[in-house]
């Protein structure tokens, strides 16, 4: 082989090296995950054969105001108060307000929201609540 061939060749097998481990990591990514602040909502969906459920609550947030969710379609402030099922949602209540297929997709799009790891519980994803040692409920009552 000449110099030119070699070198060639050298760059070739760089370029391959670069696609392989860009194909492994690209595969080992996981496509939908709960960010920070998401809504994690699993009460029903496991116990119906279904992925946890991921709200990207900022997504919506930047978009509209609280009372949009929380006071005009009733969305409780609590993880699991508000009682989500997928025939509320059918009939338009809750995110069905507005994922009716005109607005924002439709509920036949099961996997863009039940896309959630297994055995999730419901919470806010990353919130600093979460990773206390101590809840904040218990921290008020030992100073009593």
């Amino acid at each position: 082989m000449n110099t030119l061939q070699n070198k060639r060749h050298n760059q070739f097998g760089i370029i391959l090296i670069v696609l392989t481990v860009t194909v492994a990591v690209l595969g080992s990514i996981q496509s939908v995950r709960a960010e920070y602040g998401d809504l994690v909502l699993n009460e029903i969906a496991e116990k119906e054969g279904m992925p946890p459920a991921i709200f990207p609550h900022w997504f919506h947030r930047i978009r509209f105001r609280c009372k949009v969710c929380h006071a005009d379609l009733g969305f409780k402030f609590k993880a699991g108060g508000s009682g989500i099922n997928m025939l509320k949602i059918i009939d338009g209540e809750y995110c069905g307000a507005c994922h009716n297929g005109e607005i924002a997709w439709s509920v036949e799009n099961c996997n863009l929201c039940h896309s959630g790891k297994e055995g999730l519980k419901t919470q806010v994803h990353g919130s600093t609540l979460n990773k206390l040692v101590v809840p904040a409920k218990a921290k008020k009552k030992a100073k009593k």
